[in-house]
């Protein structure tokens, strides 16, 4: 939190020969305090609840209540409202991302494990993990209509779209594939097999490979998308899950749940050039803005660590509820 600044006070008054007194101008009024800086959103899924985080001070600033089970989150295209997705309780909750209030809720939206735009914005998806199904719902001016609901087993998790928003790519954690959805003709277009448990799905900047973090093994699986075939895997470490871009279209940090490492791979390589240590189970990751912290929930440790990404190194750890999961920071880096 930013201290408001001050006005220094004026030079007191002079005493004259003829020994009248001026007294010193009156000090300035204070300048209005600065807005305070968005907080850190991070999503306790077993107590269902949000906790706000003061970035600059480390600090949990409260919780907010929210529906059961709450894994994943996602700004809305408009960037005012951020979207909190209940999945046992068949809701989401938009929230205000500055001062973390309740703007409305929206009930009926079945098991919303995990939820997202596509680039073009006319497009929500869900993934609907314990019903085995993907829900299509247009986005018509921030009201969203169901469009269609594609049968997709076994336990769609993760999500990732096409750069043209022609396809939404997710991956099938209990049938250990990765599937595309044709969202032109909202249909299921094509399947391919993964290794065991496949989690966090990524495209490369140039839309050439999808990265797939295969949790049930140790690699990141490399998909030509377009010839549908698996061109490599790179080894990360036990339990690779999730992905966060540095924001240089460059480097990718992976989150090794099993391992508690989080590595470093160069995407035009597609080779690892680096790994910090981060016990706890290492989720869910974000980027600040400035490009300086890395900022991960570590799901079996009730804590959110930020790394130092100058140091390479855990520099805090922030207690928080059960079983974090989804975070989000506004002031954040590009995703890739």
């Amino acid at each position: 939190m930013r201290l408001p600044s001050r006005f220094a006070a004026g030079a007191p008054g002079r005493i004259l020969a003829a020994l009248m007194i001026f007294a010193a101008p009156p000090a300035a009024l204070p300048a209005p305090p600065a807005p305070p800086d968005p907080p850190v959103f991070v999503l306790n899924s077993r107590d269902a609840t949000v906790s706000r985080i003061d970035r600059l001070r480390y600090g949990e600033l409260g919780r907010i209540e929210v529906g059961r089970e709450p894994h994943h989150l996602y700004p809305t295209p408009d960037g005012r409202s951020l979207i909190v997705a209940n999945a046992l309780s068949d809701e989401l909750y938009f929230f205000d991302p500055l001062s973390g209030a309740l703007q409305r809720r929206v009930e009926g939206i079945a098991d919303p494990y995990q939820i997202g735009f596509s680039p073009d914005n006319h497009w929500f998806v869900v993934a609907a993990l314990r019903l085995d199904r993907i829900d299509l719902y247009r986005n018509e001016g921030g009201t969203l209509r169901l469009a269609a609901r594609i049968d997709a087993p076994k336990a769609p998790s993760h999500l990732w779209f096409s750069a043209d928003s022609r396809y939404v790519f997710v991956t099938l954690q209990q049938s250990s594939e990765v599937a595309a959805i044709d969202l032109a003709t909202q249909t299921m277009a094509w399947k391919l097999p993964t290794g065991r448990q496949p989690a966090g799905i990524v495209m490369t900047p140039d839309d050439r490979y999808l990265l797939v973090g295969v949790m049930g093994e140790d690699y990141v699986q490399v998909i030509d998308w377009r010839a549908r075939r698996t061109v490599r895997r790179v080894v990360t470490g036990k339990g690779a899950h999730n992905f966060r871009g540095l924001g240089d279209r460059r480097h990718l940090f992976v989150s090794n749940r099993v391992e508690n490492t989080v590595s470093i791979l160069d995407m035009d390589t597609l080779q690892v050039v680096g790994a910090i240590p981060v016990p706890g189970g290492p989720d869910c990751l974000e980027v600040t803005a400035d490009r300086r912290e890395l900022w991960v929930t570590l799901r079996w440790a009730r804590q959110v660590a930020v790394v130092d990404l100058g140091q390479r190194r855990v520099a805090r750890t922030i207690p928080v509820g059960r079983s974090p999961h989804g975070i989000y920071l506004r002031d954040r880096a590009p995703v890739l």
